[in-house]
């Protein structure tokens, strides 16, 4: 069993309209993006180290520069004029089930590290006994796992997949 993206469905309601989304890299160029409450949230887990690269584990992570983005829809649907988005408890509150789909898959999945997208294609032309597997993988990996029909998808963690997740 591969990983399946269907795990991941939320209620619309339980989903953060405001998030802030910054493309990051490491010390080593690699460029991934980090997805954010606030600013003061990057700040404070920047200032505390708690952003890693998920490609080597880095902790000197720092923010590129990128185009603003202005979701007006948030806006639009909500007429009254109060402030769009969640509440900080719905924020947190979605943070937590974030972080229990992590565990989940932590706890439930083998890390086969680089060697995911040889164990991914074993596992679906029946070569070993199915099982739930996590790993590396670039971009042109997973395309080519996707034209040979097999499924898998991104799940961005903020913490090295080798610490438990409280």
């Amino acid at each position: 069993m591969l990983v399946s993206v269907r795990s991941l469905f939320f209620r619309a309601d339980e989903v953060p309209l405001i998030m802030k989304v910054y493309n990051l890299a490491c010390d080593h160029n690699h460029r991934f993006e980090g997805w954010f409450a606030s600013e003061e949230d990057f700040l404070s887990q920047s200032a505390e180290r708690q952003i890693i690269c998920p490609v080597c584990d880095s902790m000197k992570v720092g923010k590129l520069p990128s185009a603003p983005h202005l979701n007006l829809s948030a806006a639009k649907s909500n007429p009254a004029g109060g402030e769009a988005g969640l509440s900080g408890a719905a924020v947190v509150q979605f943070q937590q089930r974030l972080q229990d789909v992590a565990r989940h898959v932590m706890e439930n999945t083998v890390d086969v590290g680089a060697g995911f997208t040889e164990e991914a294609r074993r596992i679906h032309y029946k070569e070993i006994p199915e099982h739930g597997i996590r790993g590396i993988a670039s971009a042109e990996q997973c395309e080519e796992l996707a034209e040979e029909g097999i499924d898998v998808f991104h799940l961005p963690m903020s913490m090295p997949p080798k610490r438990s997740l409280q």
